[in-house]
């Protein structure tokens, strides 16, 4: 894809329509035409996968995409965009920098990020120039909502879970990190998810966005054997383990929750 079809593409997320499909009021517009959801290399199992299996096949060795084990239908519903405004709108929340070490930090409104921070992401706009919302607002004011989200139905033994609730606008993401465990959940929109095992460094800039490397970089190494890759839509899970290096990115304004594992 040429670098003006993908303005155009987020472009058109603004101005066309809203599609029939729900999306909880967080403008997912002309989504089917945002981007690619492209390929899907990840192994898929639904929630007929059982903790051994889990545990045998995947906690220890690699990731997998699972679809059918959510049961977050009120989670869901709390999170539509009225429902958050309503709750949260007034609350100061603290945004983080979208570069993969996520060195700055800024404090907003959750209605000013709501209202003027869920436009596309520009290709000139570098990683570290990009705020958005996840990780450090888990505080007492949002256990009330916290609360009310279902765990996947597997665990890694002698690990807690800790939560990570997130939302930002389509075209953004991080970039190549890597840290412990964990699940991540898609509450709306779709989000598109790149890894790497632990033993093999990704060609990346820790500053520039995963839109400028799926831009840039992505087609000299969409068919390197090492590259994991997949989409996620609304309830669906993926598990990702210790030290594997992912990158992410939003192709829709999306809400979406991430369990830490940690020993």
């Amino acid at each position: 894809m040429r670098k003006t079809d993908i303005i155009v593409l987020l472009q058109l997320c603004v101005l066309l329509p809203a599609t029939q499909q729900d999306d909880g009021g967080w403008m997912t517009r002309g989504k089917d035409r945002i981007a690619q959801l492209g390929p899907c290399n990840i192994v898929v199992q639904d929630g007929s996968l059982t903790q051994e299996e889990f545990l045998e096949r995947y906690a220890y060795s690699e990731p997998v995409v699972i679809k059918g084990a959510s049961h977050n239908q009120l989670f869901q519903s709390r999170t539509r965009h009225t429902a958050l405004l309503e709750r949260y709108g007034h609350m100061t929340i603290r945004l983080s920098s979208a570069n993969s070490y996520s060195y700055a930090k800024r404090d907003i409104s959750f209605r000013d990020y709501c209202d003027h921070h869920l436009h596309p992401q520009q290709l000139t706009t570098l990683g570290n120039e990009t705020f958005y919302f996840f990780g450090d607002n888990n505080g007492d004011e949002w256990q009330d909502i916290l609360d009310l989200y279902q765990h996947p139905p597997y665990y890694l033994p002698y690990h807690l879970p800790a939560l990570s609730f997130g939302l930002a606008g389509p075209g953004t993401g991080v970039p190549f990190h890597f840290h412990g465990p964990g699940f991540a959940e898609t509450i709306w929109g779709r989000k598109r998810w790149f890894m790497y095992p632990p033993d093999v460094n990704p060609n990346f800039h820790p500053n520039r966005t995963t839109l400028q490397w799926l831009i840039e970089d992505y087609p000299k190494m969409k068919d390197d054997p090492n590259l994991y890759e997949c989409t996620l839509l609304p309830g669906e899970i993926i598990y990702f383990p210790d030290k594997w290096w992912h990158a992410t990115l939003n192709l829709d304004s999306s809400v979406f929750i991430s369990t830490f594992l940690s020993p």
